[in-house]
């Protein structure tokens, strides 16, 4: 394997990752602004509780598309276009058969659930029923178009995967601005507006699919051998997503049944600075992820283990320059983006911008585990211990009547301690020892850990402070982190080829 050619293509497909996360991270944000003062606190709070018992169900998505990836990239690696026709119709197929499944578990026992056990004002009940039918919809049109997303990362092509994220950015901002001016229920129109522009953006991942991928083109096909397999990985797999809906919708529906719609939307607020981060990490991630399946099954497992330490330690570099100057500046950066901020807010954020530094040592071991597809022992242990995290957080508010951000950190701890295991149980299934993990990932992240987060125990920026000063504090904490990454998180070989390339491009520059 070149691994030039392939290093060269992964920088690309990040760079192109990363435009695209800028672009969409300011859209979002912005969109956030302006959905919350048309909706106001308390739709804002309904649309999320009742879109994430739709959710809940969306990690079936996540665990479908999580092994549509494994095997479409697999398949690729092994250079067989005719196993890899057969995998995709296969993967296809399957998809179907779960969006049918999906819609109707979605309108039985997820509508009873909307009507019996949510806590929704009688008078916002009909709008909340239509968030919840067109939420399922959604749902529906995401799963259907699950494998062609995952055909595109495999082929590497982030290129086109960045440009129709972001149309679909584009177009949830424009629904978001008109919502100021409807004079209909805005919370309908609203969930009405985000099922057509979800259909849309699926139909132009299908039809580029269609024209670029020869095997995208659907021919029934069920193979009985890959479908065992697939179920087998995908029963696994949904172990963890089983606790995922634990320690999220788990979560929010805790926080409606003790604190009520007001505090959710704190919670909805959290979660999209989560989503945000994550986009960031997984920005990354998603670059390396195709070559780490690829290598493994090629048998190339020193390239392999670069990587993963690659997705490991640079991930958590890009993560903490983002979250530490975050945390520094939180409340007036809150004031700014939204004006009225939901009580509890800042405080939900900070736990969730530290549970963000674990993401990118978890992405990684999650991406080197599938790979070998062995993923029993890894999903048991880890679905286990993040299930605990919702009995832990009810008994804690019904017996012991603690604050709301007490369950957020429950889930921070509980995260950890999941880490743990996760590095316990991948790094022998891909053949790296403990001591070659720790020497490259764990010392230098655990040093640049405490260099960082030192100083936010000595700077307080005010939430009155202006947004010129708030931009420089950023700056300014922002290049502190970089320097200490640059001095004390890098190897001497890494800073010389950063000193080699920048020279390049340097006397580059002065021949203009």
């Amino acid at each position: 394997m070149d691994t030039t050619s392939n290093n060269k293509r992964i920088a690309k497909n990040t760079l192109f990752l990363y435009i695209r996360m800028l672009l969409l991270m300011a859209v979002t944000l912005y969109t956030s602004r302006i959905v919350l003062k048309a909706l106001g606190i308390e739709d804002f709070g309904i649309y999320n509780v009742v879109a994430g018992v739709v959710a809940m169900f969306n990690l079936l998505v996540n665990t479908l598309s999580n092994a549509s990836s494994r095997f479409i990239t697999y398949a690729l690696g092994k250079e067989n276009e005719i196993e890899l026709k057969q995998v995709f119709s296969t993967v296809f197929a399957i998809h179907l058969l779960f969006a049918v499944a999906l819609f109707f578990l979605g309108e039985t026992i997820g509508l009873w659930f909307v009507y019996n056990k949510l806590i929704i004002p009688n008078e916002r009940l009909i709008a909340a029923l239509w968030v919840y039918h067109c939420s399922i919809l959604t749902a529906v049109a995401i799963f259907v178009s699950v494998p062609f997303n995952a055909l595109i990362i495999a082929h590497e092509r982030m290129g086109a995967f960045a440009y129709f994220s972001i149309v679909e950015a584009v177009l949830k901002l424009l629904i978001a601005i008109g919502l100021i001016y409807v004079p209909y229920d805005k919370l309908v129109v609203y969930a009405i507006s985000y099922f057509f522009i979800q259909v849309f953006v699926k139909f132009i991942y299908v039809g580029y699919c269609l024209l670029h991928f020869s095997e995208s083109k659907f021919r029934f096909s069920w193979d009985s051998r890959l479908v065992k397999k697939i179920f087998v990985y995908v029963g696994w797999t949904l172990n963890g997503s089983l606790a995922v809906i634990g320690y999220t919708q788990g979560i929010n529906i805790l926080l409606n049944m003790f604190f009520g719609p007001i505090v959710n939307a704190a919670r909805g607020i959290a979660v999209q600075v989560q989503a945000a981060i994550n986009t960031f990490i997984e920005n990354f991630q998603t670059a390396i992820r195709p070559q780490i399946i690829k290598t493994y099954a090629s048998s190339e497992f020193h390239y392999m283990h670069t990587l993963v330490v690659a997705s490991s330690k640079y991930g958590f570099f890009l993560t903490l320059v983002l979250v530490c100057p975050i945390m520094l500046c939180i409340q007036p950066i809150l004031m700014m983006w939204l004006g009225t901020v939901p009580a509890h807010t800042d405080d939900f954020i900070h736990v969730i911008l530290g549970v963000a530094l674990l993401w990118p040592l978890r992405g990684a071991m999650i991406d080197a585990i599938h790979a070998t597809g062995d993923i029993k022992k890894f999903q048991l242990y880890e679905g286990t211990v993040l299930l605990l995290i919702v009995p832990i957080a009810y008994l804690l508010l019904k017996f012991w009547h603690v604050e709301a951000e007490v369950v957020f950190w429950v889930y921070f701890l509980i995260e950890f301690v999941t880490q743990i295991f996760r590095i316990w149980i991948v790094l022998p299934k891909i053949k790296m020892s403990f001591s070659f993990y720790f020497k490259e990932v764990f010392r230098p992240i655990s040093l640049l850990f405490l260099l960082s987060f030192i100083p936010l125990f000595f700077i307080k920026v005010s939430v009155e402070e202006t947004f010129w000063y708030v931009t420089l504090y950023l700056l300014l904490f922002g290049g502190y982190i970089l320097l200490c990454i640059f001095f004390c998180g890098l190897r001497k070989s890494e800073r010389n080829l950063i000193f080699k390339v920048v020279s390049k491009q340097f006397s580059v520059f002065k021949k203009l």
